[in-house]
């Protein structure tokens, strides 16, 4: 998971959702349609968040729902307040992630579970969720393929053959139970911890060998790349991450089925090796937002 999820602004600057511009993909005013006020679309401050968010607002609209654009808010601590209160009104969530750093709980292990347990937790703040999507975005880990290929590396315990590790990673790191902690506590490793709080430069002091392995999302485009090699985490320090909107039950109520099923419809198709090609697509292409969601839906027959 991406660590800007977990909460590091004040509640305080919850007004500044209020300033938000709200726009359509093209930076233009939704416009009214199927009755009612437009529904209040959120992200979070970072690409792949963005594009979830557009993919639901734009499927949306196909269907004739009129969508307000609040992109690029921040963290929970100033979207939960929202959503409580409707100013907010939908969000694509991550469900580990939602349940340890939204709620500071402790998330099952399984999707079903987490979705359970999420749905729980949002229910006395008046936000129901929808079905989760196949697509998963959360910590991954990986080292060089030269090394995992000479130590047959293949899960995160083969790093024991190693003797010392360096895990690198941003401050959080070092005392959470997904990274550094579940390392040394969980896996048992010789591990010590180096703070990088950048991801271009962790990648860098990986290829250079002065770190042993490091945490990516599992969208990013390392992932996909031969010269690496993702560990599988073989006792389960990271949470699953699948993707689930979170919607005001006020909202979803008024809006009823077919509301549900246009936004399920597209939770459906995400699989998380098509989400990694849209972010590859916006973070390293250069594409707009909006066209890599309008292509995706375009092709999945959603828009």
């Amino acid at each position: 998971m991406r660590w800007t999820r977990s909460f590091r602004a004040g509640a305080v600057l919850a007004a500044a959702v209020l300033g938000l511009t709200a726009c359509g993909g093209d930076g233009q005013p939704a416009a009214a349609s199927k009755g009612g006020t437009p529904i209040v679309v959120a992200s979070f401050n970072f690409t792949d968040s963005q594009i979830l968010a557009e993919l639901y607002s734009q499927a949306l609209e196909a269907r004739g729902y009129p969508v307000t654009r609040k992109f690029n808010i921040g963290s929970r601590e100033l979207i939960y307040p929202s959503l409580k209160s409707g100013e907010l009104q939908f969000i694509p969530e991550y469900q580990g992630a939602a349940i340890s750093s939204g709620f500071n709980e402790q998330a099952p292990k399984d999707s079903n579970s987490e979705h359970a347990k999420l749905a729980e937790l949002f229910a006395p703040a008046g936000v129901v969720l929808f079905s989760y999507a196949p697509a998963e975005n959360k910590n991954t880990y990986i080292v060089q393929a030269d090394l995992a290929k000479a130590q047959g590396l293949t899960k995160i315990s083969d790093l024991r053959r190693l003797g010392n590790v360096v895990l690198g990673g941003p401050p959080e790191c070092g005392t959470r139970a997904n990274c550094f902690v579940g390392f040394r506590d969980t896996y048992k490793l010789n591990v010590t911890f180096q703070s990088i709080q950048e991801a271009g430069p962790r990648l860098q002091q990986l290829n250079s060998g002065a770190l042993t392995v490091i945490p990516v999302d599992s969208v990013s485009p390392p992932t996909a790349d031969p010269a690496y090699t993702v560990l599988q985490d073989d006792l389960g320090v990271v949470d699953t991450e699948n993707i689930v909107p979170a919607v005001n039950k006020k909202v979803a109520d008024e809006r009823g089925a077919d509301f549900a099923d246009t936004v399920n419809a597209v939770s459906a198709k995400l699989t998380t090796d098509q989400l990694r090609e849209l972010n590859k697509r916006v973070d390293a292409d250069g594409d707009a937002v909006a066209d890599v969601a309008r292509d995706w839906l375009s092709r999945q027959g959603l828009a």
